[in-house]
């Protein structure tokens, strides 16, 4: 992993204050590095906070998916993403299978404002990482 990270910045609808609080906090360190999201949220943090952010679709119209998608092509490598766990989601097996691919190819991943600080705070945030990802082939290459 590069100095330099590819970042997803996701939030519900109940956490997208909560997300633009910590992201105003963060703004400097989040302008150095390449910024994703999914529409609403990319929106909102570009006209409040001023970054420079790829936006995706939203979530319920398939921007998890697109990210989860990137996440599979070695192309992200920080999944921020502040979730609701008291709201039902019309996409929640979207967002499932989003979190399913951080784990899957070990990246980043915080979905809450305290993970996020310890992990924007950490020393390796900025620097060159050695990410090291378990191989699933006997899982492919398994009999049915």
């Amino acid at each position: 992993m590069k100095a330099t990270k590819r970042i997803a910045l996701v939030a519900h609808d109940e956490r997208k204050a909560d997300l633009l609080v910590w992201t105003r906090r963060n703004t400097a360190t989040l302008a150095r590095h390449q910024l994703y999201a999914t529409g609403t949220t990319g929106k909102l943090l570009t006209d409040q906070c001023g970054l420079s952010i790829t936006r995706m679709k939203s979530g319920p119209l398939g921007g998890d998916q697109m990210l989860g998608a990137m996440i599979a092509q070695g192309e992200l490598d920080v999944l921020i993403f502040f979730w609701d766990p008291m709201s039902a989601q019309p996409h929640d097996v979207d967002v499932k299978a989003l979190l399913r691919m951080s784990v899957l190819y070990n990246i980043l991943t915080a979905c809450n404002r305290s993970t996020a600080d310890f992990l924007i705070s950490s020393p390796s945030f900025n620097t060159i990482y050695e990410q090291a990802c378990k191989d699933y082939s006997v899982h492919i290459h398994r009999p049915s």
